[in-house]
């Protein structure tokens, strides 16, 4: 089972767990099993979110693939000025 870090700003979603655990073969995957389970949170995912797997952060990351005990984290974007 893929482990799934959510950041706090949609730990909403998740009746306030901080991560879950999903069965998925690639980021695409996990992503529509997250929407369903929560809806809603896969357009939130989509809009900007960064995705570290496994402590690397992924540039195009729908078809990158995941192993059984891979870690992901769903980072939101930096503002500042």
């Amino acid at each position: 089972m893929v482990t799934v870090h959510l950041p706090k700003s949609l730990q909403s979603y998740s009746d306030g767990a901080p991560s879950v655990q999903i069965e998925a073969g690639t980021v695409r995957q996990l992503i529509l099993e997250l929407d369903r389970r929560y809806p809603g949170l896969g357009a939130e995912l989509r809009s900007g979110m960064a995705i570290a797997i496994d402590g690397e952060i992924i540039q195009e990351p729908l078809l990158e693939r995941l192993g059984a005990e891979s870690e992901v984290h769903f980072l939101p974007p930096i503002g500042g000025g």
